[in-house]
């Protein structure tokens, strides 16, 4: 008889096709086991079929098991259809099979921050003194090496499930575990740090904490008069995140000390946050910026004039509240210390500036006027803008075009993701008209201001939103795989002509997270640049109508 007449090898046959089948889609598609969400169209169009296999994690809580997100629609509105596309960079996307070619290395250290971990140059230090060795010390040149991915790394829990837990295994550092025990920071329960919502300071809760600091002074009023908050010294941030749910954004620093990884605990939580130290040099805001600021034994001696002041489950609780005029400066007995003249306190110098031995003069007139009372300061004129109508045009018009650009297509026509969409940050944040136009959805945003453009940081603080000066020719203060998404509208162009474009790609590489997003608008020159460089990383890509560069982060480490 012949045996393909039988049905036990006619099965067995059609199980082998099947199988060699199934081999080689694997072998022709890569990473579509690693982001399982990304149709193949997406895939294809990001020129990654030919870069070199990797191995993905084979555990179910390594990748991210999202459905796959809708292909953009046929149409769009705002950006692109003032402008003709660009067919060439369209189709460029479509040909370009071959990536640049790097020799990528990793570095040392999973959780590499360079610009805080330069050994070299703090052991130079001539004294620690007043926490130098805190602040930031970048190397030169900027390192190119890529941070690896903690053993085990697996896809960050979800908001607001992340508030209460993390994976071990993402930052898995256990001593805060003991050496905050009785204050109830932190535990260790099976594969996850839990945060009970303890600290220092609120033995009792911090959800008691907070109301307790309402009734003490009922006119803060949470989340209305107060949006924007400081946290000194914030521990793994309960107390900034336990804010969120009262509508108040807290700008969560500590510096990285013997309280090991503590703000990168409140990043993976997805808590907004910082590294940074009070020391020798001002804190990267502008003047004037918070509405409160709040310090639980963060080691700094607060001077000022007592609101209240209570006893709060043993320990001592003190209210200041700053003077609304200079006046009270005057009539003091010794003019110690003086008041600062216009020069020390001229706006955007905040970065690597000493700290001032000065008290800066009160704000007057509608510079100092508090802002409205939220959430209408979000699109009320900012107290800090320029009298100018053109100013308060220009203002209006950044907000009104955002909030249509976003919703048309960054929402609906980019293949984003945004259900995995927390931890944001805006690389180039202007008057901060991207994150007002995300403020109804469940994230938060870092507003970014270049210190070499026009400086709109307190504008951005009086629309109650969070933000920071930086340089982007340098490596920001925050631990790796940080945010979910980077946005960049037009910043690259510009700084390509003062520092390596390669340098910089390898930071937005160092902070986004596996399986996050870097989104760019800039000159189509910018993008052709940067897309080999992004392939080179073994991300994929994607371009929106020759106007918007998508990139997608993998697992893949050299």
């Amino acid at each position: 008889m012949n045996i393909f007449q039988s049905r036990k090898f006619s099965g067995l046959c059609v199980l082998s096709i099947l199988l060699v089948s199934v081999t080689i889609l694997l072998l022709t598609n890569d990473t579509i086991d690693l982001f399982p969400y990304l149709s193949l169209s997406y895939l294809r169009r990001s020129s990654l079929s030919d870069v070199p296999t990797f191995t993905p994690t084979s555990s179910p809580t390594t990748v991210n098991n999202s459905q796959p997100p809708p292909e953009p629609p046929a149409s769009q509105t705002r950006v692109d259809d003032d402008e003709p596309v660009d067919q060439d960079l369209e189709m460029d996307w479509v040909k370009d099979k071959s990536s640049l070619k790097v020799e990528w290395k990793r570095c040392e250290s999973p959780d590499y921050m360079p610009c805080l971990d330069n050994v070299k140059a703090i052991k130079k230090l001539k004294s620690k003194r007043n926490m130098e060795h805190r602040e930031r010390h970048c190397p030169v040149p900027a390192p190119r090496c890529l941070v690896p991915l903690p053993k085990r790394y697996k896809v960050p829990l979800p908001w607001p499930k992340s508030r209460d837990m993390i994976w071990y295994d993402n930052a898995p550092h256990p001593k805060l575990v003991d050496y905050k025990k009785d204050q109830n920071w932190i535990r260790k329960t099976g594969p996850f740090f839990v945060f009970p919502g303890g600290g220092t300071q609120f033995k009792d809760g911090v959800i008691h904490y907070i109301n307790y600091i309402q009734k003490t002074l009922p006119v803060l009023e949470w989340g209305k008069k107060v949006r924007v908050v400081l946290d000194v010294g914030c521990g793994v941030a309960s107390f900034g995140g336990t804010l969120l749910d009262k509508n108040v954004i807290t700008m969560s620093f500590a510096p990285k000390d013997e309280h090991e990884a503590q703000i990168q605990f409140a990043l993976e939580r997805g808590i907004p946050a910082t590294l940074a130290v009070i020391g020798t040099q001002k804190l990267p805001f502008p003047d004037n910026a918070y509405d409160v600021i709040h310090c639980a034994r963060c080691r700094v001696h607060w001077h000022g004039y007592v609101v209240a002041r209570t006893r709060f489950t043993k320990v001592g609780f003190v209210i200041y509240q700053k003077p609304d005029s200079d006046s009270c400066y005057g009539a003091r007995k010794n003019n110690e210390p003086p008041l600062c003249n216009e020069e020390d306190t001229k706006k955007n110098s905040s970065w690597y500036t000493p700290l001032l031995s000065c008290v800066p003069k009160v704000p007057v007139g509608l510079t100092g006027k508090w802002p409205s009372r939220w959430p209408g300061r979000l699109t009320d004129k900012p107290v800090s803008l320029l009298t100018e109508q053109s100013s308060e045009e220009s203002f209006r018009e950044d907000t009104r075009l955002w909030s249509g650009t976003v919703s048309d297509i960054y929402l609906n026509g980019l293949a984003i993701n945004w259900t995995k969409i927390h931890n944001v940050m805006d690389m180039n944040a202007g008057y901060g008209g991207f994150a007002a136009a995300l403020i109804n959805r469940p994230l938060w945003v870092m507003n970014v201001v270049p210190v070499q453009g026009e400086d709109t940081l307190s504008m951005i603080f009086d629309r109650g939103l969070i933000g920071i000066y930086h340089d982007w020719c340098e490596s920001f203060n925050t631990y790796p795989r940080s945010y979910d998404l980077l946005h960049s509208s037009f910043l690259l162009t510009n700084l390509s002509q003062r520092c390596d474009l390669m340098e910089v790609v390898v930071e937005i590489d160092r902070i986004v997270r596996p399986g996050g997003y870097l989104v760019v608008q800039d000159t189509v020159e910018m993008m052709k640049k940067l897309n080999p460089i992004l392939l080179s990383l073994r991300w994929s890509t994607n371009v929106y109508k020759g106007k918007l560069l998508v990139g997608l982060k993998s697992s893949w480490r050299p």
